[in-house]
């Protein structure tokens, strides 16, 4: 690894400069790490006495399982968190802006402008036109600041997110999973955005075609190890390196395990012969020692989740769920995206065991809002009694914060034993301490793997899926892909990611833009 070259002191008051050493920084990096460790707790410890480095200008890709830490490691950078042990150097005046992957909560009810005005620590008397400004790069046209926060679409709130960071034309720009929850032509155009960014970005993401776009390196934070290890390409490259390294690492741990077994084996045929030989005996088990401080600990491929099976509701026979009509937000081109008017269609849906329905549309045509009243049982639709309803929500809404993980998988099974949730909660790695977490407390990755726990402990009559590969390692998709092709339930499902649906049978498909 590099040596950082600017330095931010854990007291952001007291800023500690070092001559040669900040003028460097100021031609070559923008944030470096020196031996610094940061846990959420003594149990989970996400960095240990990590060095490395960021260069100024550069775009770069932030990867690791779900719960490796990435998303905390975003929070050293913002000062949220500060470091248990080491120094994080940042050049002075050096502006942080981080766009995240969901908006939080208490947000849904602020106006447009209230949530631009709350990036800043001074009131902006010019918010409106930067407001524009800012939206326009981000493809989002809003005539009305005072519209809240809540009543967009998912994928206009992860524009809102990113111009949310944008407005603030910071130095460094942190991305987390801005992909998610957008369409095609909204992933075209921020990647576009990206490729001629001038200033230094660092990007989450599980979307490999994406991060190919623009990336020139990778930052690998290691769940096993808690070190952060730097690549140079694109997501392609790392893999190919990666694999590399690791069958060298291999080859070279095999040739000295070869070494060690024919020194044991000597240093145990001279020790039999007595006399002189016993030394010859010493010397070649000191050999052997020697030879395993040589083997280095090959870097541990992530974990991904166990093949599932999502049971449906057995006793269902006949239509399980009857659609009669919809509405939709249609945009003339001419038009800001969600301005259009409501139009109210009809319809004559009907989904029945082994029915796979997919919903297609741009953003904001509403394609959520018909999932959504579906489940709480307010779109003009018959579900037939009894069946039980599978909800996986894009923003983990229906999942209850402040509930462990074993509280809420316990919630929805029909009858509780204690053997069959660890079982299915172990398949989705929520192992060990994760298991009396609060969901809260957890990496929307995280969430994603107790949301899909859920559904194959209920076993759902009807299984509603609202971009169900948002904020998942891409490890975890193929996976999840064919579970879903095999279930035999009904289903509904919207997703924006083509490599993802194209793997799952689909039986008819509603354009809602039609």
């Amino acid at each position: 690894m590099e040596n950082w070259l600017y330095k931010r002191a854990v007291d952001e008051s007291n800023w500690q400069i070092c001559g040669k050493v900040v003028r460097m920084a100021k031609q070559d990096t923008i944030v470096r790490f020196e031996e610094v460790s940061f846990a959420h707790g003594p149990k989970k410890p996400i960095l240990i006495e990590v060095d490395c480095n960021l260069r100024r200008g550069s775009k770069v890709a932030l990867m690791g399982q779900n719960g490796a830490g990435k998303t905390s490691l975003f929070g050293l950078l913002m000062g949220t968190y500060r470091p248990d042990a080491g120094q994080i150097h940042l050049d002075r005046g050096t502006s942080i802006a981080i766009a995240r992957q969901v908006i939080p909560r208490e947000d849904m009810g602020l106006s447009v402008r209230d949530f631009f005005q709350k990036m800043f620590s001074k009131k902006v008397y010019d918010i409106d036109p930067r407001i524009d400004r800012v939206l326009e790069a981000v493809n989002l046209v809003v005539p009305d600041h005072d519209k809240l926060v809540g009543a967009f679409s998912g994928g206009q709130q992860a524009r809102l997110l990113l111009a949310s960071a944008l407005i603030q034309d910071p130095d460094l720009l942190l991305l987390d999973e801005p992909t998610n929850n957008l369409d095609h032509a909204g992933i075209e155009h921020l990647t576009k955005f990206l490729v001629d960014y001038k200033k230094t970005c660092v990007v989450i993401s599980h979307d490999a075609a994406f991060l190919n776009a623009f990336t020139q390196g990778v930052l690998y934070l290691d769940v096993h190890t808690h070190k952060i290890e730097q690549y140079v390409g694109n997501y392609l490259d790392v893999v190919e390196q990666i694999t590399a390294r690791i069958e060298k690492e291999n080859r070279a741990n095999a040739l000295l395990a070869k070494q060690i077994q024919d020194n044991k084996d000597k240093a145990n045929f001279f020790a039999n012969k007595g006399g002189q030989m016993r030394m010859v005996a010493k010397r070649m088990r000191e050999k052997a020692e020697e030879l395993e401080e040589e083997k280095v600990d090959v870097r541990k491929e992530d974990k991904t989740i166990r093949p599932f099976t999502i049971q449906s509701q057995p006793e269902l026979i006949g239509e399980i769920v009857g659609i009669t009509s919809f509405t939709t937000i249609k945009n003339h081109p001419s038009t800001p995206l969600g301005t259009g008017k409501p139009t109210k269609r009809k319809a004559e849906i009907s989904l029945k065991k082994n029915n796979h329905l997919q919903l297609v549309g741009p953003n904001g045509i509403g394609k959520t809002t018909l999932l959504e009243s579906l489940a709480n049982g307010t779109a003009d639709a018959v579900i037939a009694p009894g069946v039980r309803v599978g909800y996986y929500r894009q923003d983990f809404s229906n999942l209850d914060f402040d509930k462990t993980v074993h509280e809420e998988l316990a919630a929805v099974m029909e009858k509780m034993i204690e053997e069959n949730l660890r079982t299915v909660a172990a398949g989705f790695l929520l192992t060990g301490e994760l298991i009396h977490t609060k969901i809260g407390h957890l990496s929307e990755g995280q969430k994603g793997l107790v949301a899909f726990a859920r559904l194959v402990l209920l076993k759902p009559g009807l299984l509603i899926l609202d971009e169900p590969t948002n904020h998942i390692n891409f490890r975890h998709i193929p996976i999840i892909a064919e579970a879903l092709n095999k279930y035999d339930g009904a289903m509904i499902l919207v997703s924006h990611v083509p490599d993802f649906v194209e793997k799952i049978r689909i039986d008819e498909v509603l354009d809602l833009a039609k």
